[in-house]
């Protein structure tokens, strides 16, 4: 038998989980990306079939382990909820991720962003995000005519896919949701929630002070009344009339 006609296991590929870099360069960087996906997580929490992620590898082509890249935040319509290792195109029905994110770092080179849009533009993304939190700058591109195209103006500017807002109006990025609330930051949404805590144990101490207060007059009402039916007797036992 020649060696030609031995059958050979099929060679099992690697999709690493990890490309070995680091999610972000700094806090503010850190901050925006959980910014941006725990809101759109927030945002799609009853939508079961989109999916939100950050800083997860895509392989785009099946079979090729080297092409592969991470965006800061992804969102993927059609997809259902779960966790990942990483989003294998060929794994999730061919669907790539329609919207994603990039927060720029000081450590980001030119060459590395221009090569990141190429892929975006090569693999279908519909709606790419770039925003440098230093100086507030953000870039927007939607795919028309099958090429991402630049949005122009980005300010005031209403993503398709998202329904969210971008709002530079003040000087920093607002994204804002279709409801018009701003995506905040998981200290900002506790701190929300310790505020709306107060407001709602604010109201039910005043609710039970209105409570007591009621009572009080209840039983002060209760007393008078006793008062009088036992005046009314003795009168009646002394032989007068109380009706006149």
């Amino acid at each position: 038998m020649s060696a030609s006609t031995i059958d050979r296991p099929p060679i099992q590929i690697v999709y690493p989980d990890s490309d070995g870099k680091p999610m972000a360069d700094n806090t503010l960087q850190f901050r925006w990306i959980v910014k941006l996906q725990g809101g759109l997580d927030v945002l799609f929490r009853h939508a079961p079939e989109v999916f939100v992620a950050g800083d997860l590898l895509w392989y785009p082509v099946e079979g090729n382990n080297t092409l592969c890249t991470a965006p800061d935040v992804m969102v993927a319509f059609g997809r259902p909820k779960g966790d990942r290792g990483s989003y294998r195109q060929w794994d999730e029905g061919g669907l790539a991720p329609q919207v994603v994110f990039e927060i720029l770092s000081p450590t980001n080179r030119p060459s590395e962003m221009a090569s990141k849009f190429r892929f975006y533009d090569r693999f279908g993304v519909e709606e790419y995000y770039l925003f440098d939190p230093d100086s507030q700058r953000l870039e927007g591109w939607l795919r028309t005519a099958d090429v991402l195209q630049e949005i122009e103006p980005i300010d005031g500017w209403t993503s398709p896919r998202l329904g969210v807002r971008f709002d530079l109006s003040s000087g920093e990025l607002q994204v804002i949701r279709p409801d018009g609330r701003p995506l905040v930051t998981f200290v900002e949404m506790a701190a929300e929630a310790e505020q709306a805590y107060e407001r709602v144990e604010q109201e039910r101490q005043l609710r039970e002070q209105e409570r007591q207060r009621a009572e009080v007059e209840r039983q002060r009402a209760q007393m008078e009344r006793q008062r009088a039916e036992r005046l009314v007797a003795q009168l009646r036992a002394a032989g007068i009339d109380p009706e006149r």
